[in-house]
């Protein structure tokens, strides 16, 4: 095919789209479920409901190929490990005796059975649930949810395209299964899952599929020659299989590399690349293997990850370029628009110049078929869309939201020093234990406490004017008294006081931050049922006014002991907002940090002797490249240090993580110089304590000993097996006692009697170490 004709043929496409709904649907029915409140049937119709609903939008927008496979009830990977017989055995009785109750076990856990492990996918903040396989997992293929999907899209009259995780990624996002030996390497199966997939692909050409999608996202990363092998291997065999489908193989959030060869040589239809994240080095690899003739190359020139209108001018270029590189080009999002909200029609409360530098999902839709309709026809077919893009592009870069003088002066000023604590660690560590006075083993939270339909109630109760902001700020006096005298009830040593004002960890912050945008529809999965509205992070930041010690010197009023001062680090504060992309990641960070330095300075001259960062996002930042890790890792450090090196050598600064691989980084966990770093750690049963001895990480840890991300209580005993394994790697002079993360999304109930066994389990062990 002439570079004209594969233009001429150009279609859109989307490799898979949000799930919730406007209404967020999907989680008011899931969560119904799981109270009795709605039946299995109900649920099921609301799921098909929603699919239609997505689909006809997609279709309607003038998408040619819709995705099928991208919907799921938690999470696609845990689909995946259900289409391959990927079931762990404490719960494979559950999922027998019914397949939705044994599906959510695996994904929040029972009382007698733990779910599976959660982390991140790659660099997003989306989570994902980790299969657990060995030498004994025997795979079978349950095709039966892909097959129904792309019943019901072919039923509507659409081309659809069936999307799976493909056998690659799937294995090496897999872990051992407790029992397996550590160093088991799951890619060792491969041989074994692939006649699982061939039969899941049999079953869908059979249902009417002419494509396929297999999404092999890990092979952006750094790869061994070994494992480039398995994927040769494994699109060897599938390709070569005659009862198929046609294959297009995706990867997207970095380039290719050293994978874009063996793919490109594989007997596969298509390849699927991002030429957002790594344009130029996916463009010159590609020319380097001779590019993808006689195949279909799907490029992803829309940002399927921010909200800022693509500049078409440029994108169109691109695909110009690699015009005469492939057979077909087709026109895509760099990955699914999972990772966006869906509409940003529906923002009332933005300017409306403004909310024209947005794209949500719909609109990058409608970019992406602007697109192939200008591959296809010519610029002249789209003048008019160009025009007012190029008008949208130059009302952002010239408007005075992005540019304050003020902050960019200050960032200028900023020296080396002001990023080093006083004094060195042992020498605050002996002034903290001497002014905090704690016990060995002290106990405490991670900050947020649950937040009850009362609360919930009350905050929209004020913005409706059913209640005045006197009335309001009672009912969060009275909640914050109600958890501190929990707390002290319970007998925790450090206190929290429970963020009860907070709608949620970054947008609190950024709402009374400038240069922040908020939304009230801006819905993104993070996990399950667990949707946030990440802030848009549109220019300059400053911080007008002290944003937490109020709250935080009230609940230090009403108690003799130390109430954590509880802030959201900088690097957080990039990663869970939609970032501006006009200016250096690390401008951006150094501005956030100066704001929240003056934050943890106001905190200290109130009274406050602990202070608590939440970095959770520091590892789920890491760049997808080794190469590309120092230079992330060194302004991300010192974000934090400038964030928390301005106060006095007793007052100690605490820093959190959660639900991500922190081996890889846990020189750079030393390199934040936190006195106390508290992490997840429940699930993986103490993986990261046995890291940080590993690396002779030589201050506080809090290693977690309850999962907060399951509604199960863990017993006592439970919680002091895992204090006990913690103190195998950490001295219990630097062990603290805490759960995994946040309490905010639990109920009440689970909530203390999780935290009462958590007290008794520290009691049990200190008992036992004086005893020794």
């Amino acid at each position: 095919m002439t570079a004209k004709s594969a233009a001429a043929a150009a279609r859109a496409t989307v490799y898979g789209y949000p799930r919730q709904g406007q209404g967020r649907e999907l989680k008011k029915a899931i969560e119904g479920y799981w109270k009795g409140r709605v039946d299995a049937d109900a649920l099921r119709a609301t799921a098909t409901e929603l699919r239609r609903t997505n689909w006809r939008q997609l279709a309607e927008a003038g998408i040619h190929e819709v995705p099928t496979g991208d919907f799921s009830y938690y999470d696609h990977v845990l689909d995946t490990s259900v289409m391959v017989g990927a079931i762990p055995e404490r719960h494979r009785a559950a999922v027998e005796a019914d397949a939705l109750d044994g599906y959510f076990a695996m994904a929040r856990g029972t009382q007698d059975a733990a779910p599976l492990e959660m982390t991140k996918w790659f660099d997003t903040n989306y989570h994902y649930l980790v299969p657990e396989l060995g030498p004994d997992t025997v795979f079978t293929a349950d095709s039966t949810q892909q097959v129904a999907a792309l019943g019901q899209a072919l039923a509507l009259g659409l081309t659809a395209r069936p999307v799976l995780v493909g056998p690659v990624t799937y294995l090496l996002l897999a872990k051992p299964a407790p029992g397996v030996a550590a160093d088991f390497d799951p890619l060792t199966l491969l041989d074994r899952l692939l006649p699982v997939y061939a039969q899941v692909l049999t079953d869908l050409r059979t249902a009417g599929a002419e494509w396929v999608q297999l999404d092999e996202p890990a092979l952006v990363q750094d790869r061994t020659p070994a494992e480039l092998n398995a994927a040769a291997r494994a699109y060897r065999d599938l390709g070569g299989r005659t009862d198929r489908p046609k294959l297009l193989v995706a990867s997207y959030f970095d380039r290719l590399g050293d994978a874009l060869p063996v793919l490109a040589k594989a007997p596969v239809e298509g390849l699927a690349l991002d030429f957002t994240e790594a344009a130029a080095d996916n463009l010159d690899a590609l020319a380097a293997v001779g590019g993808l003739p006689g195949k279909r190359l799907v490029a992803g020139v829309v940002n399927g990850r921010n909200i800022w209108v693509n500049d078409l001018e440029k994108a169109l270029a691109t695909l110009g370029t690699l015009l005469g590189l492939a057979d077909r080009v087709d026109v895509a999002a760099s990955c699914s628009l999972l990772h966006v909200p869906l509409d940003a029609t529906a923002e009332r409360d933005i300017e409306p110049q403004i909310l024209r530098w947005l794209a949500f999902a719909r609109q990058k839709t409608a970019e992406i078929v602007t697109l192939a309709k200008g591959l296809g026809g010519g610029t002249d077919t789209i003048a008019a869309e160009l025009a007012a893009n190029r008008a949208d592009l130059a009302s952002r870069a010239g408007s005075a939201l992005t540019h304050d003088p003020a902050v960019r002066a200050r960032t200028a000023a900023v020296t080396a020093t002001d990023g080093r604590r006083s004094q060195p660690y042992p020498e605050r560590a002996a002034a903290q234990r001497a002014h905090l006075r704690l016990p060995l083993l002290p106990t405490t939270t991670i900050g947020s406490f649950p937040q009850t339909t009362e609360l919930r109630t009350a905050r929209a109760d004020l913005r409706a004017g059913r209640i005045d902001s006197a009335g309001y700020e009672e009912r969060i006096r009275a909640e914050i008294g109600e958890v501190i005298s929990f707390q002290e009830k319970t007998g925790l040593d450090v206190l929290v006081h429970g963020e009860a004002e907070r709608n949620d960890m970054v947008q609190y912050f950024a709402e009374q931050l400038t240069g922040y945008l908020a939304t009230q529809h801006g819905w993104v999965q993070s996990y399950g049922t667990r949707y946030v509205r990440p802030p848009i992070l549109a220019g300059d930041i400053s911080r007008p006014e002290a944003m937490t010690v109020r709250w935080t010197t009230y609940a230090q009023s009403l108690t003799a002991k130390p109430v954590k001062g509880m802030l959201t680090g900088p690097v957080t504060m990039l990663a869970w907002s939609f970032v501006r992309d006009d200016q250096p990641l690390a401008d951006t960070a150094q501005q956030v940090a100066l704001a929240l330095r003056d934050e943890v300075n106001d905190l200290e001259a109130a009274g406050t002797s602990v202070i608590q960062v939440d970095e959770p996002a520091l590892r789920e930042t890491l760049p997808l490249r080794a190469c590309d890790h120092p230079e992330y890792l060194a302004w991300a450090t010192e974000a934090f240090r400038l964030t928390t090196a301005g106060v006095r050598p007793d007052t100690q600064i605490h820093t959190h993580m959660c639900y991500a691989e922190f081996g890889d980084i846990v020189q750079a966990i030393d390199d934040l110089d936190a006195d106390v770093i508290s992490l997840e750690a429940a699930r993986s049963h103490m993986q990261v304590a046995r890291e940080l001895a590993g690396h002779g990480y030589p201050r506080e840890a809090g290693p977690g000993v309850y999962d907060i991300h399951s509604p199960r209580v863990p017993g006592a005993d439970e919680a002091a097996a895992l204090l006990r394994r913690g103190l195998e790697a950490i001295p219990a002079e630097r062990l603290w006692v805490n759960p995994d993360c946040g309490l905010k999304t639990r109920a009440w109930p689970e909530t203390r009697a999780s935290l009462e066994n958590l007290v008794t389990a520290a009691r049990t062990v200190r008992t036992e170490l004086s005893a020794s």
